[in-house]
C-alpha cells in the first residue's frame, strides 16, 4: 500500500498537478498519502520477540523455612550469597565484575556491605580464576568463584577436572578443596549467539570427584547453593539465565538447604517419566499436563536437581517394581553430540539439540535448536506409539 501511494505521488500527471504548490505543502500531501497507508504509520515499528520457550510454573509458597519475601531468581542467589558472607568470616567471592555487582546483578550490594576484601573483581582469565579459587579452598576459606557464562569455562577446564576434582583423592585425603563453589550462568535464551548459550554440564557429568547442580527456580536455587557452599566437595552451580528475571517466587529471608543428589518428583504418573532440569523442567510440566488432558497419558515428571551425582534411586524406582514399568524421556538443552543420557536405562530416550554447523543458539533459529514444547511433545507422542500395544 505504502509502494503504492509512493507510486501515485511519482506519476508525471499527479506531480504536474502540483507543481506549482510550494515544497512545504507538497512534502505534508506526501505524507498524508503514505499514512492512508494501513502498513504505514510514523511511529517504528518493533519486531515481535518470543524471550522464551516456556511457561514459568512457580514453586507453592514454602511454609518450613520462615518468613518469605517475594524475589526473582537472581535475587534469590544474592540472598544466599548474602547469608553466607553473613555467617562464614572466611567466604569470599570473586570473579568478572562481581565487584561492580556482576553482569545479571547476583552480587549487587554485597561489596559495599561485606568489603572489597570479600567481594573483589579478577583477571579476564578463567583458569585463574578457578586456580585461585581451589587455593583459597585448599586453605581452609570458603571460595565462591564466579564464570561470567557457562560458555567461558573451558579454559579452566583442566583446573576443574584435573586439579579440583582430584584434589583429595591424590593427597590420600590429607588436603583438599571441598570448599569451591563454582557459580555460572547457563543455558540458552534464544539470542546469545555462540558463547552466551551453552550448557556444557554433560562435559563435566563423566568426572567423579565433583558435583554440579542446575536449578529450577528461586527457591530450588537459594536452598542448593547454600547447600552446595556447604558441602565438602567442590561444586558447579550452574544458573539457568533464562530465569534470572523470568521466574519469581516467594522465597524464604533466612538461610535453609535443599539436599543435593536428591530428585524431586513434581508429578505423579504412571504411563512414562519425564526428566529434567533447570529450564526444561517447565517445559515438561506443560508436555505432562497437555499428554494427560489430549491423550489421557499419564506422566510423571522429576527435577534431577543434582546431575552428579544424580538420584539412582528416584528415578529408577519404576524399574524397581515390574509391575509398575514404565518408560522414560530426558529434556535437557545440549547438542545432540553431547547428549547424556546418565547411562541407566536402554528404554530411555533423550531429546535435546540439534547437530548443525552453527553451534551458536541465534534468535532465528532457537525453536529448531531447543528442546520445544513441540518438540518435547513429538518425542512423548514417539515413546507411547513405540511400546504401545
Amino acid at each position: 500500500m505504502a509502494a503504492a501511494a509512493r507510486l501515485f505521488w511519482r506519476s508525471s500527471g499527479v506531480k504536474s498537478s502540483f507543481s506549482g504548490l510550494p515544497g512545504a505543502v507538497q512534502s505534508s500531501l506526501r505524507i498524508t498519502l503514505l499514512k492512508l497507508s494501513p502498513d504505514c504509520t510514523t511511529k517504528p515499528k518493533t519486531q515481535r520477540r518470543h524471550a522464551t520457550h516456556f511457561t514459568y510454573h512457580p514453586d507453592p509458597v514454602p511454609t518450613q523455612y520462615g518468613p518469605t519475601q517475594k524475589m526473582n531468581f537472581f535475587q534469590a542467589i544474592t540472598s544466599a550469597l548474602d547469608n553466607t558472607l553473613a555467617s562464614d568470616p572466611t567466604a569470599v567471592i570473586f570473579g568478572e565484575d562481581v565487584a561492580f555487582g556482576g553482569v545479571f546483578r547476583c552480587t549487587v550490594g554485597l561489596r559495599d556491605k561485606y568489603g572489597k576484601d570479600r567481594v573483589f573483581n579478577t583477571p579476564l582469565c578463567e583458569q585463574g580464576i578457578v586456580g585461585f579459587g581451589i587455593g583459597v579452598a585448599a586453605a581452609g576459606a570458603t571460595a565462591i568463584a564466579e564464570i561470567q557464562f557457562a560458555d567461558y569455562i573451558y579454559p579452566a577446564f583442566d583446573q576443574i577436572v584435573n586439579e579440583a576434582a582430584k584434589y583429595r583423592y591424590r593427597s590420600g585425603n590429607m588436603f583438599d578443596c571441598g570448599n569451591l563453589i563454582i557459580r555460572s550462568p547457563w543455558g540458552c535464551v534464544g539470542h546469545g549467539a555462540l558463547y552466551h548459550s551453552q550448557s556444557p554440564e554433560a562435559f563435566f557429568a563423566h568426572c567423579p570427584g565433583i558435583k554440579i547442580v542446575v536449578p529450577r527456580g528461586p527457591v530450588q536455587a537459594k536452598g542448593l547453593l547454600l547447600s552446595c557452599i556447604a558441602d565438602q566437595n567442590p561444586c558447579i552451580f550452574f544458573e539457568p539465565k533464562i530465569l534470572y528475571r523470568a521466574a519469581v517466587e516467594q522465597v524464604p529471608s533466612e538461610a535453609y538447604h535443599v539436599p543435593l543428589s536428591q530428585a524431586e518428583v513434581l508429578q505423579e504418573g504412571s504411563d512414562l517419566t519425564m526428566i529434567a532440569w533447570g529450564t526444561q523442567v517447565h517445559v515438561m510440566r506443560e508436555v505432562a499436563s497437555m499428554a494427560q488432558e489430549k491423550l489421557g497419558v499419564s506422566c510423571e515428571v522429576i527435577d534431577l536437581q543434582t546431575i552428579l551425582p544424580w538420584d539412582i534411586d528416584t528415578v529408577c524406582k519404576l524399574y524397581l517394581v515390574a509391575a509398575l514399568s514404565n518408560f522414560h524421556l530426558i529434556s535437557h538443552i545440549i547438542l545432540l553430540s553431547m547428549m547424556m543420557v546418565l547411562g541407566y536405562l536402554q528404554v530411555s530416550h533423550s531429546i535435546c539439540g540439534c547437530n548443525i554447523v552453527l553451534t551458536g543458539m541465534p534468535h532465528s533459529g532457537k525453536n529448531g535448536l531447543v528442546p520445544t514444547f513441540l518438540r518435547c511433545v513429538d518425542a512423548m507422542k514417539f515413546k507411547i506409539n513405540l511400546f504401545s500395544p
